[in-house]
């Protein structure tokens, strides 16, 4: 059974945002870049400890497969490092481009945080910082039973986030990991083919799944009361 490595962006607030990472360095070293370290997480998430296993339907390209973590090259990006050096952050956990879903059922192209505390939605295009959710506010997180890259995260005080991404399982196990970490309870995994989430103010909306042949069908439509 192959097991999977998931590294890391430490942060130091006293150093510029700058430097390459070497992402590919061996599994148990700590790289220093401009006052920043790139390692391996506390643990390795092992196939018969995956969360999907037994069902969730996998796709073949997420099978068996390396957790980088940091796939933007966050070190580099002085307006990211901003945001977290403002908010006290001292880790990276996860980075990467996704595709967030509006209250209007638009796709916006966002980048993806996740830290020890917190996730951040930043807008790529004008860098804009434009939520930052406590974990401690997640109270679930729903995906359906098939090999499409949706996920929704259920924040209860808030409005939930829909989005869409190919390392939705890396993302997943992530925030699982982070909770485990930070909390004493275990986040809530929903699987369906069939689930709501608020979109914002009174707006439920509701995705279904349907696998067809080549794929599955996907429709996000408004709830009816």
């Amino acid at each position: 059974m192959e097991s999977r490595s998931r590294r890391r962006v430490l942060i130091d607030d006293n150093s510029p945002a700058a430097g390459v990472l070497d992402r590919h360095d061996a599994v148990g070293t700590a790289d220093d870049v401009q006052g920043l370290k790139f390692r391996p997480s506390d643990g390795n998430v092992t196939e018969d400890q995956e969360l999907f296993m037994g069902i969730k339907v996998r796709r073949k390209d997420s099978l068996h497969h390396d957790y980088k973590g940091d796939y933007i090259d966050v070190p580099s990006n002085q307006f990211l490092m901003k945001i977290l050096q403002k908010q006290g952050e001292e880790s990276v956990l996860f980075a990467d481009k996704v595709l967030k879903f509006t209250a209007s059922g638009k796709m916006k192209r966002r980048i993806l945080l996740i830290t020890e505390f917190a996730i951040y939605i930043v807008d790529p295009e004008t860098d804009t910082l434009k939520r930052r959710v406590a974990l401690a506010a997640v109270d679930k997180i729903c995906l359906s039973e098939l090999s499409d890259n949706f996920y929704a995260i259920v924040i209860p005080t808030e409005y939930d986030i829909l989005m869409a991404s190919t390392r939705k399982t890396e993302i997943v196990t992530v925030l699982v990991d982070a909770f485990k970490s930070s909390s004493d309870y275990e986040l809530e995994i929903v699987f369906s083919n069939r689930f709501v989430y608020s979109a914002g103010g009174e707006l439920i909306k509701e995705v279904q799944f349907e696998e067809v042949e080549g794929g599955v069908k996907t429709r996000i439509s408004r709830k009816e009361e």
